[in-house]
């Protein structure tokens, strides 16, 4: 950090926020408002004449409550810059100036209680997101007695108390009677692994820090007794393992187990915990004069400041949702803006530095070309078309879009991937998607189905992963109907409810939309929409007597060629069962379809009713409403999965 302080072309900002993003790779346009900080931080020396004269004490944050520090400060030792600060919320009065104490304290005039917050404007070409992530609240689990015993403290507790800059300099002393505890036991995934309270992921770094922290008190407290209890120990890099051993060794005790409950000697202090020892199978009954937690991580509070900011995507788990988790694991969706430590996941130091040095590569290689090349796949919007309605503005997972209301929407083309949804979204037909347009689909549909259409399968496959997959299952040699007819798209969010209709118009029995799995969808949330023009579809053909089973959607990673053969193989097997008669029926009905109204559905989370549109089975499933999921049916594995609407409810939405 130091360095970072002194280099001559780095320009360091504390006490500063971002407060608006704007623009596009190579062209970001920064707006940064920096606080107030009431202290020339180029003329102070830190001598901290100022603080020694300062009435006001408050809880110090560094050493988590656990000392005092003044209204005017050193955030912490070795701080960068080496300069006070004071915090307007903890000073007795700024407007207007009720003490001014430290002002008049300070020899070299370097305290001006009247400074203000700044606004700052950069123009930058790349954006490295650094938020990191913020320790779980044990408050929230308050199993361990966590804020009623003085002796159970957190991990990060510990760190503060153990080191030699902290309140006891270093000594361990318990917070109760300030004496150096006989024996301590370390509870582990406190807040991890647990949805119900806390997060159901492992948060990677507590099994190490705790056995770091435990060969830390048998290196100098080689006497007292240091007891886990543990879940599972995660030991999986370099070297750790043999810490793990060696800890072993000095006589830390590892029991396989997590306290149930957790009681205070009220005489002593000392704390009594009852676990089951799932090695032995039996409950036990452990006395310690110390409990530390070894609570897990989650993401940082201004995650979802970021993520509006710069138009991210959130893992399910909260944090930032890389391009790729294998081929771009340091790339956000958005060109130009790149990840960096625990903003992206929940990381240890290694794993952050080697981040971000990749993170710094991406950016420097991408300001160092000077120009950037567009992908061949974008889009053109025509102004006399469109309408301004701001729908491809709503289903691009860039924000691709410059869009004021009342204007035509204009794309950037450095910025847009290329998936096509807007096109498929758009009512005007104002959307051209380069090298996949409505004409060139349509004349691909027209000619696969030109002769004996009753014969074939229409399939829409993605380019990244359900067209791979077929390539996946030609090297593998699968066995599967030569009747379907492939037609490539960049992205399943590129089929439009016009593309079924027209293969259902021109005589196709069947026809398949597939694309990535939710998780791998190349373009982010792009097959989420798909889904939802697929779920509408059904809704139409059923209201116009077309069984919605011939409409089927399918979820195939590039790795899957058995799931693709299995799937063509099913298929093939459904196509069978669509008679001629249904053919020219379905043909009459669509040249003049009549409107329908929206089919009801639940407007409360729970469980709902659905039922698999490949083999009939009807089962319950959770539903959000507004939130589109990843459904599978339980039975086949088919992702042709409708929810089931109770009569009641369509007959209620029908009276309204």
């Amino acid at each position: 950090m130091a360095d970072v302080g002194r280099h001559p072309r780095i320009r360091l900002l504390t006490l500063a926020e971002v407060t608006e993003v704007a623009g596009h790779v190579g062209n970001f346009r920064v707006t940064v408002r920096q606080k107030a900080r009431f202290v020339n931080e180029k003329e102070c020396t830190a001598c901290g004449e100022c603080a020694k004269v300062c009435p006001q004490l408050v809880p110090d944050e560094f050493n988590l409550g656990l000392s005092l520090r003044h209204a005017i400060y050193q955030p912490f030792p070795q701080a960068i810059p080496a300069a006070y600060v004071l915090n307007p919320a903890d000073c007795l009065g700024l407007n207007p100036i009720a003490c001014g104490k430290c002002a008049r304290a300070c020899d070299k005039k370097c305290i001006n209680l009247e400074d203000q917050d700044r606004e700052l404007k950069f123009e930058v070409g790349a954006i490295i997101v650094a938020t990191g992530m913020e320790p779980f609240d044990p408050f929230d689990k308050g199993d361990f007695g966590y804020g009623r015993y003085a002796n159970v403290i957190t991990a990060m507790e510990f760190e503060r108390l153990a080191s030699s800059g902290g309140p006891t300099g270093g000594e361990l002393l318990r917070l109760s009677d300030r004496r150096k505890p006989a024996s301590i036991a370390f509870i582990q995934c406190v807040g991890s692994r647990c949805a119900e309270q806390g997060t159901p992921y492992c948060s990677n770094i507590c099994c190490m820090n705790t056995i770091k922290d435990a060969l830390v008190l048998k290196e100098h407290y080689p006497d007292m007794e240091v007891k886990v209890f543990y879940i599972d120990l995660r030991a999986f890099a370099k070297g750790f393992e043999e810490m793990l051993w060696r800890s072993k060794r000095l006589g830390v005790k590892y029991i396989r187990g997590i306290p149930g409950e957790v009681e205070e000697d009220g005489q002593t202090a000392n704390l009594r915990l009852y676990v089951e020892n799932t090695e032995t199978g039996k409950i036990e009954n452990h006395e310690v004069e110390m409990v530390v937690l070894a609570t897990g991580v989650r993401p940082a509070k201004t995650t979802e400041a970021i993520k509006q900011l710069l138009s991210l995507q959130l893992h399910p788990e909260g944090f930032l949702l890389e391009a790729h988790p294998k081929l771009q694991p340091v790339d956000s969706p958005i060109r130009g803006v790149f990840y960096a430590g625990g903003a992206e996941g929940p990381k240890d130091i290694k794993d952050s530095v080697t981040q971000a040095s990749a993170a710094a590569g991406r950016a420097a290689r991408l300001l160092a070309q000077g120009t950037l090349a567009a992908e061949p796949y974008t889009v053109a919007v025509d102004p006399a078309k469109c309408r301004a309605c701001g729908a491809c503005l709503k289903v691009c997972s860039y924000q691709a879009f410059e869009w004021e209301k009342g204007k035509p929407a204009k794309p950037i083309e450095a910025v847009c991937a290329g998936c096509g949804t807007c096109a498929a979204e758009c009512r005007f037909d104002a959307i051209e998607a380069h090298q996949f347009t409505d004409e060139q689909i349509l004349a691909q549909i027209e000619a696969a189905l030109a002769e004996e259409p009753e014969s074939k399968s229409l399939v829409f496959a993605c380019h990244w992963c359900s067209f791979a997959a077929a390539d996946t299952a030609g090297v593998a040699r699968g066995q599967y109907p030569a009747r379907q007819v492939l037609i490539r798209t960049m992205c399943s969010g590129r089929v439009a409810e016009e593309f079924v209709l027209k293969a259902f118009a021109l005589g196709a029995p069947v026809v398949l939309v597939s694309g990535c799995h939710f998780a791998d969808c190349h373009y982010l949330n792009a097959n989420r929409h798909t889904q939802r023009r697929v779920e509408r579809l059904w809704d139409r053909l059923e209201a116009w007597g077309i069984r919605p089973e011939r409409l089927q959607l399918e979820w195939i990673s590039a790795a899957q060629g058995q799931r693709f053969v299995y799937t063509m193989q099913e298929l093939e097997k459904l196509r069978q069962t669509v008679t001629p008669e249904e053919i020219e029926k379905t043909k009459e009905i669509l040249r003049n379809p009549p409107r329908v109204a929206p089919r009801p559905e639940p407007k409360e989370p729970g469980e709902q009713p659905f039922r698999c549109l490949r083999c009939g089975k009807e089962f319950k499933l959770h539903y959000i409403p507004g939130k589109p999921q990843e459904r599978t049916c339980p039975y086949c594995e088919s992702n042709s999965v409708r929810l089931l609407v109770l009569k009641e409810a369509a007959v209620s939405a029908s009276a309204k």
